[in-house]
């Protein structure tokens, strides 16, 4: 089978980079004496999700929902179970299904498109010097030295880190010097599409704060394209275009950021947000749509919809029929049997 794919006539090929549609990510339980197959943990679950070249997607959701599997699928970290990522690189019209991409296709690609893993502090090698962690993808392909070091100290300048700290070790360095180090091997290849897998949870708020600034700064020199992983609403509004919210494996709402923070659609987006703590005092006192219960089992997902066991305005339909993730105003989605109904609070801009 070809990697390269036209696109339909219907899919938005001038805006959009990335285009999953209807992936699955299954992994198999075993148990007992023979480690004999006791189930499935559907941990990404039928997603649907479209980047726009340029933009940042903020994906959101609670531990456990699948957004890092989802983020790794798409890298094709993991082998997806089923459906299409469809990617497009800067500049051309083809399409490239990265779910069913060849071993070659994919090596090709990794300089378009990198990672920025959660923790600086086991995500690089601690026998690395940082010109070998920063260049190693560079050396990887065969770069000379001499333009190793060139490319890198370029990097590094961007990132706010001296050249001159090249021959150091990453004990060396503070957790924010370290996650600027993880940023600069990602960026060093000048990549297309970066999936950001909770990038600032692990620094100081201070710190969490400076990152922020400097991947903003960084998507303006490079045109970067953002996958914005994060359980941390209050840094997802800061830093994101449009929001996806993912409960156990599916999304259950997209929309622009302003609009999904001033009036959510779904009861578990409305939660997330009534969840961030506010500085203004007018805005304290505001209703809460507090969640309750564990989020379920992904190998036993409830019936119908799967927040069900969880929202205040459950109703039968929502207890037997599984929402699909549908179109509404304004170029928002929404997988509520409910959305037109419900007013929710939000937080105003």
């Amino acid at each position: 089978m070809t990697d390269v794919m036209q696109p339909p006539a219907t899919a938005k090929t001038a805006e959009s980079c990335l285009e999953v549609r209807n992936l699955k990510m299954h992994f198999g339980q075993s148990g007992g004496f023979f480690r004999q197959k006791t189930g499935v943990v559907k941990a990404v679950d039928g997603v649907d999700l479209t980047v726009a070249d340029g933009e940042t997607v903020g994906l959101v959701g609670e531990s456990g929902c699948g957004k890092s599997t989802l983020g790794r699928a798409i890298l094709r970290v993991y082998e997806p179970t089923s459906g299409e990522i469809r990617y497009r690189r800067r500049g051309a019209g083809d399409w490239i299904d990265l779910a069913r991409a060849s071993p070659k296709t994919m090596t090709d690609l990794r300089n378009d498109i990198r990672m920025i893993f959660q923790d600086p502090f086991t995500s690089l090698n601690a026998r690395q010097t940082v010109l070998e962690a920063i260049g190693q993808p560079l050396f990887a392909r065969g770069v000379a030295r001499s333009e190793v070091r060139d490319r890198v100290a370029m990097i590094m300048g961007k990132v706010g880190l001296r050249p001159e700290f090249m021959p150091r070790y990453p004990h060396a360095f503070s957790g924010g010097e370290r996650q600027r180090i993880v940023i600069a091997r990602a960026l060093v290849v000048e990549p297309h599409l970066v999936v950001a897998d909770e990038a600032v949870s692990a620094l100081d708020v201070s710190v969490r704060a400076q990152t922020l600034n400097l991947l903003q700064d960084l998507q303006d020199d490079f045109n970067l394209t953002y996958l914005f992983i994060s359980h941390d609403l209050s840094v997802v509004k800061h830093v994101s275009d449009h929001v996806a919210v993912m409960y156990v494996g599916r999304i259950v709402e997209f929309a622009p950021s302003a609009e999904i923070f001033a009036r959510p659609l779904h009861p578990y987006t409305a939660s997330l947000i009534a969840a961030i703590p506010v500085s203004s005092p007018n805005l304290r006192g505001r209703p809460r749509a507090e969640l309750t219960g564990e989020i379920p089992d992904p190998s036993k997902p409830p019936p119908g919809c799967q927040f069900h066991p969880r929202c205040a305005f459950a109703t039968e339909a929502c207890r037997k029929d599984v929402p699909p993730l549908r179109p509404m105003a304004g170029g928002r989605q929404v997988a509520c049997h409910h959305a037109e109904e419900l007013e929710l609070a939000g937080i105003p801009a």
